[in-house]
């Protein structure tokens, strides 16, 4: 507003003129527009407070100043005026406004201002995604073929123009047996011996580029290709035509097939039996070759074009791949030429003017097999419209089915072969029940029970050798496997090593059944008794006290002359210190003293690590609260565990039987003093 009163000063006026082009000395079109909007509006000067709002306008939009003319934006002048008055463009003509438009205005006072040069865009941004694609081919020669000598394959050439690499891809042809697909992957290649590369220069149509020893001719590129060549000065050569592979050329050419039209007509048979199916039922028996089968099939005769389908009928879990059809539908071939019938037809599949008489409906009957491509199936039954369409189509007799179903074979009772002699029974029938034996299972209640519980017996052997009659064993009983061990003591000058004599075994009684034998028991071995062990007659002499209380305990389990038989025994025996309370061959001349017994079972334990004689001791002591020298049976046998000592070893063994009182209790002074060094 302040700008539009002081236009009448001299110095606005000065560079209105000279922006104009005009001088002081005659007045210029711009001077005339300056004082046509230097006028007041109502009369009144236009300063502050002199001037008010129009209470008649209505109209209060802004005033549009751009605009497009010939597809060009331009700025015009608005159409109202200062105070709503509106302008009185029409005393400039339109050239004149042009002019003034156009007309830049001269710097009186600075130098003209160097325009600032143009930001920097690197190449991988300027050519981002922007690709050269040429269409071009190359000559492959097929030196090992008949039927061609070269071939001609076709590649797409790319150009990456962000960082001048090159790919060749080779599109992929079906059936051509040829691997495609990426010939070249991007790379930049190289162009001549001195290390020069590829440049999108050097590119054209119509041109021989040699990559890697091969030559590939270039025939076509795309539009953007030619146009960004062309933008570079480049001049395009014209297109050229793709050249053609001969042999895939000469597998486009339809074969000459010469036919001679027939009266009947298929297009009737179509519309008057499609999709009307003969349906049978039959089944193919190759019970006679090895690992043969009789198997179930489902044969199709369409109606409409006569061709049969021969489809497998599964049953879950038979163990074969779902394979639903066996012959896929088509015309099979009932009688050949009989200069066809020794061609192989693995080489070639049976033309027409091999065959000399299809398979038609008649054909195919319920109760009669039928040979298909060298497989002969039995037709046993067929469905409704079958025998419907044989009623009135031939006049055949409605079909009956026929049972196929085979009996299943008579049960074969299995028998186990006769007993070997070797191992257990039960553990060698476990090989005629699976492939990979399985291991007994055992009663892990009764093991639980009757862990660590051994029954001991010392007996004499019946031998007619001299030698043999001095000589004693320890039969042990585990109650928990019921397996039997015999160990002979080691006597000095004796000429028998002693030691183990049986290991863990079951013992069958003589007489017994080989098939289901039976075992010795805690029942069978008392005063007197004859255990006879693989030939071998052992007597019963003497036993544990602790035998007795077993027997005692389970009374019911066992006959009561066993039992009476222990209580004889040992009331006949008269216990001379505390010590030898343990009831095992007391009475015997031979029997060694503890210190001898401990001196074997250090000299036998020296190597190992059981010599542990302060803490084993502390152990004992800890459970021995009034100083006694004596532990409970069951807690020793429980420190013995814990120190892992080899329990049952028979020398041990003894030594246990030795230091055990009448009252359950073990000495364990004498027993420690067999583990010290």
């Amino acid at each position: 507003m302040f700008g539009v009163t002081m236009v009448t000063q001299p110095s606005v006026r000065v560079s209105v003129a000279r922006a104009t082009g005009e001088t002081e000395a005659g007045p210029s079109k711009a001077a005339a527009a300056a004082a046509m909007v230097s006028k007041p509006v109502h009369g009144l000067p236009l300063l502050p407070g002199f001037s008010f709002s129009d209470p008649t306008k209505t109209n209060f939009h802004r005033n549009q100043t751009l605009g497009y003319r010939n597809g060009f934006a331009y700025t015009r002048l608005p159409t109202v005026g200062v105070g709503g008055d509106r302008l009185h463009v029409n005393q400039l003509s339109q050239a004149d406004l042009d002019e003034l438009a156009n007309k830049r205005p001269t710097l009186t006072f600075e130098e003209p201002k160097q325009v600032p040069p143009s930001d920097f865009i690197p190449a991988h941004v300027a050519f981002d995604k922007k690709v050269l694609k040429f269409d071009a081919y190359f000559q492959e020669d097929v030196p090992l073929s008949t039927e061609e000598h070269y071939r001609i394959r076709k590649v797409a050439i790319y150009y990456y123009l962000e960082d001048d690499s090159v790919s060749v891809m080779e599109p992929i042809v079906e059936n051509s047996g040829i691997p495609q697909g990426k010939f070249i992957k991007r790379q930049r290649l190289p162009k001549n011996d001195r290390g020069d590369h590829y440049h999108w220069k050097d590119l054209n149509r119509g041109i021989n580029l040699t990559i890697y020893g091969k030559t590939f001719h270039v025939v076509d590129c795309d539009p953007f290709t030619k146009v960004f060549l062309e933008s570079q000065g480049i001049e395009v050569n014209p297109p050229e035509k793709m050249a053609l592979d001969p042999y895939t050329e000469h597998r486009k050419k339809p074969l000459r097939i010469y036919v001679t039209p027939s009266d009947f007509d298929q297009f009737k048979q179509f519309l008057t039996f499609d999709k009307k199916v003969l349906r049978f039922y039959s089944i193919w028996d190759d019970t006679d070759s090895m690992f043969g089968e009789s198997r179930a099939y489902i044969i199709h005769y369409y109606l409409a074009d006569d061709t049969v389908e021969v489809r497998e009928v599964h049953e879950r879990n038979d163990g074969r791949d779902p394979f639903p059809v066996l012959v896929k539908r088509q015309r099979l071939p009932k009688v050949l030429v009989g200069n066809s019938k020794d061609f192989p037809r693995c080489v070639l599949e049976v033309s027409e003017q091999d065959v000399k008489e299809w398979f038609t409906a008649k054909d195919f009957a319920v109760g009669q097999p039928v040979t298909i491509l060298g497989r002969t199936f039995f037709i046993y039954d067929c469905d409704k419209f079958t025998r419907e369409f044989y009623r009135d189509k031939f006049g055949f007799p409605e079909f009956s089915a026929i049972d196929v179903s085979k009996k299943p074979p008579p049960a074969i009772k299995q028998e186990l072969p006769p007993y070997n002699g070797f191992g257990l029974v039960e553990d060698s029938a476990q090989n005629c029940f699976a492939l990979i034996p399985k291991p007994l299972k055992k009663d892990v209640i009764k093991m639980l029970t009757d862990d660590h519980k051994v029954l001991r017996y010392m007996a004499v052997l019946e031998s007619p050798i001299p030698e043999d009659r001095g000589r004693h064993f320890i039969i042990s009983y585990y109650l928990a496997t019921e397996m039997i061990t015999i160990f002979e003591p080691p006597v000095r000058n004796s000429g028998f090593f002693g030691g183990k004599y049986l290991g863990k075994t079951k013992i069958a009684k003589p007489g017994s059944c080989v098939d289901k034998p039976t075992f010795y028991g805690p029942g069978d071995f008392f005063i007197g008794a004859l255990i006879e062990v693989f030939g071998h007659r052992f007597i019963i002499q003497d036993a544990d006290e602790y035998v007795l209380k077993y027997l005692e305990s389970n009374a019911k389990d066992y006959p009561p002359s066993t039992i009476l038989s222990f209580k004889n025994h040992f009331l006949k025996q008269q216990p001379t210190t505390q010590e030898s309370d343990s009831g095992l061959i007391e009475d015997h001349k031979e029997k060694k003293d503890i210190e001898t017994l401990i001196k074997e079972i250090q000299e036998r334990l020296k190597n190992s690590d059981f010599l542990l004689e302060g803490p084993i001791r502390e152990a004992f002591q800890i459970l021995d609260k009034d100083k006694t020298g004596y532990v409970d049976r069951e807690k020793f046998f429980g420190i013995c565990k814990n120190f892992n000592l080899p329990v049952d070893d028979c020398l041990i063994n003894q030594l246990i039987r030795m230091c055990s009182s009448g009252e359950g209790k073990i000495n364990y002074y004498n027993f420690i003093r067999a583990f010290s060094q």
